[in-house]
């Protein structure tokens, strides 16, 4: 078991705290928390194993939110003293009284229970940011010294983004958090070139909340994966371009996470169903009279919310409202049956309590409804992807995620990924090229005929889930088994770019 780092620890958490929540009681704020954030990232980046980037950022400060009379007030800043607390205070009843002449729906939150003084720690072995900067550009040169040596590589990038986060919260009601997590993100990258054309591939491993074993230990066969590179960057290379058409298609899990991020997770958080959110990247066709009524996929989808899941982004024990990570139905049986929640919108449309949505990404940002881990639920004596591969008569297998595409309700939208194969009376018959798959979102998830077993199942994700302006970004998992798709349509990427 860790410990909250000592150099955050050692902050005078509890007497700003009370500095700046006992100035919001005596200015009348009805609600007020307090958050104090130490944010320690690093970034490395190689090309062809050299290195070319190392970044490394410290963000400390501290934050308060208040409601006075039905108006949200917020303010930051970093004069870490008993003073500088009692005057963000102030700020933020200032900023509330501004606000209220032009605010047209009193603020609510729904009740949360009084958590009292709790400490969380997410799971991981090695502190990354005990590691030596030099042992890790050692293991990334490494890595791409391996490709490099294989003539069908041309060019390597190798990035690792490293993230421990510390945060303290306090707010009237009594309850007080301190919590620590880390994440990392590691890709290796490789590009060939051969007649004038290029290509990348690039490792599979998704970013995840571990600790320095993620890269050395057993939780992911790194060795294994990128001795397999230069072979299928040939091949990929060497592919025929995909003829566009109608195909039943195999989704690797690499993939199919990105699809549930976009087209489910976004789409069911309440706050853009609403119309709160529509200026970063619009609102949501999964709108409240659909709840309860939607056939959102198939029987055989099910679709959790999860702030608890073991190593995953969003995993958390309090969120930013002092809200305890919990774990809840989105899809039941491929039926809509429940949004992601805040404590305001939990209480603007009559929950009962918020399921712990609130996530800033920084003491100077805001809370925002954000994404829990949003997660497609494998069949507990579900098929391998062998299995579901042999299924298939004519289709595609799609391993990895790249670009996408998708309009502002969430319910159009295009993907590619990293390789496809062709499917041939139940087995892979090499890869193909320039694949595009396109829907709608109920269009598509209605067409999924089997998910696979626990054996199929990855957690995906990514760092920079961006939402609110001024933008924020979270980090957030997506849980996913491999699924037989039929019916869909295949774009050939190529002819659709005109080139």
């Amino acid at each position: 078991m860790h410990e909250i780092d000592p150099a955050f620890a050692a902050l005078p958490l509890r007497t700003l705290a009370d500095a700046a929540l006992s100035r919001a009681r005596e200015l009348g704020a009805e609600h007020a928390d307090f958050r104090l954030e130490r944010i320690r990232s690093q970034t490395l980046r190689l090309q062809d194993a050299s290195l070319e980037t190392a970044l490394d950022a410290d963000d400390l400060g501290m934050s308060v939110r208040v409601v006075k009379d039905g108006t949200w007030g917020f303010a930051a800043g970093i004069d870490l003293t008993p003073a500088g607390a009692a005057r963000l205070a102030e700020q933020a009843v200032e900023v509330a009284a501004v606000a209220k002449p032009v605010n047209r729906e009193p603020i609510e939150l729904a009740p949360e229970p009084v958590h009292g003084e709790r400490t969380w720690i997410s799971a991981y072995e090695i502190d990354p940011f005990s590691v030596p900067t030099a042992d890790k550009v050692a293991l990334l040169t490494d890595w791409s010294n391996r490709l490099l040596a294989d003539d069908r590589v041309d060019h390597v990038d190798a990035t690792l983004l490293q993230v421990k986060e510390n945060k303290f919260f306090a707010d009237l009601a009594g309850t007080v958090t301190t919590q620590q997590r880390v994440r990392l993100h590691p890709v290796v990258n490789a590009v060939g070139i051969t007649e004038g054309l290029f290509d990348t591939m690039r490792t599979l491993a998704p970013p995840a909340g571990y600790g320095w074993e993620w890269l050395t230990g057993s939780h992911w066969d790194w060795d294994g994966e990128l001795a397999r590179i230069p072979e299928l960057l040939a091949e990929k290379l060497a592919a025929p371009s995909v003829e566009a058409g109608t195909y039943d298609v195999v989704v690797d899990p690499s993939n199919l996470w990105l699809t549930i991020h976009e087209s489910i997770g976004h789409a069911t958080e309440l706050d853009r169903a609403l119309g709160y959110e529509a200026a970063y990247a619009g609102t949501s066709f999964a709108t409240p009279d659909k709840l309860g009524k939607l056939q959102y996929g198939s029987p055989v989808m099910n679709i959790v919310g999860d702030r608890t899941a073991d190593h995953g982004l969003s995993t958390i024990g309090y969120d930013d409202e002092g809200v305890e990570g919990q774990s809840f139905d989105i899809v039941k049986d491929g039926l809509f049956v429940g949004y992601q929640l805040d404590r305001r919108i939990a209480r603007l449309t009559g929950a009962e309590r918020s399921n712990g949505c609130a996530f800033a990404d920084a003491s100077s940002s805001m809370p925002l409804q954000r994404m829990a881990n949003v997660s497609l639920q494998a069949a507990p004596d579900g098929p391998s992807t062998d299995e579901l591969i042999s299924r298939v008569e004519r289709g595609i297998y799609i391993v990895g995620d790249k670009s996408w595409s998708i309009d502002m309700q969430r319910y159009n939208f295009q993907f590619t990924g990293q390789r496809f194969y062709k499917i041939e009376n139940g087995r892979l018959a090499g890869q193909l090229r320039d694949v595009a798959y396109q829907a709608t979102t109920t269009d598509f998830w209605n067409s999924m005929e089997a998910v696979g077993g626990p054996q199929t199942y990855v957690l995906g994700g990514a760092f920079n889930c961006g939402k609110g302006q001024p933008g924020q970004v979270a980090p957030v998992s997506h849980g996913c088994p491999s699924a037989l798709f039929r019916g869909v349509n295949i774009l050939n990427a190529l002819k659709e770019a005109g080139s």
